[in-house]
């Protein structure tokens, strides 16, 4: 499978079969993401991988769909030691995290598994479930295992309808 075929098969999968992730996909998994770029190389991206089914089931409570989010094989936990602000006025943290999973995403694709980001969460729930100290950014939670269901690819717009070149021309 090429980059571009991992980028138009990924879908954000709303059911997963009760099935646990294989260690070696897990590995390549968390593997992609060390391997993502990062603000100053600051690698500021730290991620809890929650497979145990008892946490799993605590930390998909604290979503906004926990009836999926807890099926998934594991549930990624993005997280961020830094406060850096850019020059540009951005936050690195949601930056830098959101590029390695995407990263876990493509990777996840190619494995065979899906994925789905999830933004809606109980952010001080989670912190106090896996002991994440507070000065951790919690950024964002993935959930990736194997699909229960189909892609459903969304209407997308077209380029001309989101590229201009060398002018804001829109």
């Amino acid at each position: 499978m090429t980059v571009f075929e991992a980028i138009q098969k990924r879908y954000s999968c709303r059911a997963y079969q009760e099935k646990q992730i294989e260690q070696e996909k897990l590995d390549k998994l968390t593997e992609a993401a060390r391997l993502a770029p990062s603000a100053k190389n600051t690698q500021d991206w730290r991620f809890v991988v929650v497979t145990d089914s008892q946490i799993k089931e605590k930390v998909a409570a604290n979503t906004n769909r926990p009836q999926v989010f807890e099926k998934a094989g594991a549930i990624i936990v993005g997280c961020s030691n830094s406060d850096y602000v850019m020059q540009c006025g951005q936050a690195i943290a949601p930056i830098d995290v959101s590029i390695a999973l995407e990263h876990i995403c493509l990777q996840a694709t190619e494995l065979g598994l899906a994925t789905c980001w999830i933004g809606s969460f109980n952010t001080e729930n989670i912190r106090e479930i896996l002991g994440i100290p507070g000065g951790i950014n919690i950024v964002e939670l993935m959930a990736v295992g194997y699909p229960a269901d189909s892609a459903k690819q969304p209407n997308r717009l077209s380029t001309d309808e989101i590229i201009c070149y060398n002018k804001w021309q829109f």
